[in-house]
């Protein structure tokens, strides 16, 4: 029961890591079908240890992807990542912009007094005005988590 509640905790930190590996049930290498330390949930884990299978162990590069539930292409960019940043360069970025980036300071201010001046105003009209005004389409659901993120301290 205890370890169960172990493995429960540890992937719910991997998963705020990025780190969860989405595929473990595709890792076949005995190092993490019979050892308790090597945990097929754990990406970055998963990855290391396919590297040094090729690296250090000599294995073909198409029987360690495989074995550890990657492609080959994924191997290479696991290893390019890896020679280029460092074990940390294995863990999944998340992809594309990290905010708002057609918010500008000036066009959330622009928001932010539409809004003052008619509190019940729709996220389409804030985006229609947007558009008319700063010549930016901006998505609504955009512009409502936008809002979101400011009211957060």
């Amino acid at each position: 029961m205890a370890t169960d509640r172990r493995n429960e905790d540890k992937h719910r930190a991997l998963r705020e890591q990025a780190s969860l590996n989405p595929r473990p049930d595709a890792v076949t290498h005995p190092l993490f079908r019979d050892g308790e330390f090597f945990d097929p949930h754990d990406l970055l884990q998963v990855k290391y240890e396919m590297l040094r299978a090729v690296r250090v162990d000599k294995r073909p590069i198409s029987e360690a992807a495989r074995s550890f539930g990657f492609s080959r292409p994924s191997f290479y960019q696991a290893q390019a990542a890896f020679e280029q940043g460092g074990l940390a360069a294995l863990i999944p970025q998340k992809t594309g912009p990290r905010s708002g980036h057609k918010l500008t300071p000036a066009v959330m201010e622009f928001l932010n007094r539409a809004r003052v001046a008619e509190p019940a105003v729709r996220a389409e009209r804030l985006a229609s005005l947007v558009h008319q005004n700063f010549g930016v389409q901006v998505h609504p659901r955009s512009i409502e988590r936008q809002f979101l993120r400011q009211k957060k301290p």
